[in-house]
């Protein structure tokens, strides 16, 4: 479950998180940008007693990459999600103003001394990955957070086979095209809603299930409405055939 965005409502948002990890979706993505620190807050409230089930991430800020302001912020990070260890933290965007060496030695010794179980990114092209892995002497960069959606397709152009070959885990964002996907019209959207129809699916289910079938990638998609995230919960747990998912890519042409 992504976070961006809540906060406004914060009994909504928490009530809406608890909902969704009792349907069993159990990675909640946050970032210290989100309401300036407070969506962690409202994290660490829906993760009370059941941190053992639950797989939290956070990032830290570009203007943070510098190596003590990176300690800083995940320990700022750690307190406002009231834990000892994140199990995924990420570098939010690239910031070409400060050595990545310098941001990935400040990530190391975090998982070294076990603050986070994980070390990842977001928005990091390939070469900016490389980059970073190269600075790591140990551990290894498990997952980048990139926007990708039947709508946006980019990343297929050259990053996800590149993660995949790596073993990095793709985490998508926006998965439903930033709210575009539940109201878009035309022929490819009439096509993703026959698929649906066959299958007794939403169209944002099959949207969804299509990011799903490949297994180095995961969907973070943001909802606080109990019957979406009852919706998103029920994308996964079965697969589209070889033929629908490509009925469903073809429709939906890549634009690089």
């Amino acid at each position: 479950m992504g976070t961006y965005g809540m906060g406004s409502d914060d009994d909504r948002a928490v009530n809406a998180l608890r909902h969704g990890l009792d349907r069993g979706m159990l990675l909640i993505d946050t970032a210290e940008m989100y309401g300036s620190g407070h969506s962690e807050e409202v994290v660490s409230r829906a993760v009370e007693g059941r941190r053992d089930s639950v797989f939290v991430a956070s990032k830290v800020s570009p203007s943070h990459f510098a190596y003590d302001d990176v300690l800083r912020s995940a320990q700022k990070s750690l307190k406002r999600l009231r834990l000892k260890q994140m199990d995924l933290y990420q570098l939010h965007w690239p910031n070409p103003s400060i050595p990545i060496s310098e941001t990935m030695r400040a990530m190391e010794k975090l998982a070294n001394d076990g603050l986070t179980r994980y070390v990842g990114v977001s928005n990091f092209s390939i070469a900016q990955m490389q980059e970073a892995q190269k600075a790591l002497s140990k551990n290894r960069i498990v997952s980048n957070q990139v926007e990708y959606s039947l709508l946006e397709r980019s990343i297929e152009k050259d990053l996800l086979l590149y993660c995949q070959k790596e073993g990095v885990t793709v985490i998508a964002y926006s998965p439903l095209g930033q709210g575009k996907m539940p109201k878009g019209r035309g022929a490819a959207f009439d096509i993703l809603d026959k698929v649906a129809e066959k299958l007794g699916k939403s169209r944002n289910q099959v949207a969804l299930n299509w990011l799903l079938h490949q297994e180095s990638v995961v969907v973070i998609p943001k909802a606080v409405r109990k019957e979406h995230l009852a919706e998103n919960a029920e994308s996964c747990g079965w697969r589209l055939d070889n033929s629908d998912y490509e009925l469903v890519g073809n429709a939906f042409p890549r634009v690089f």
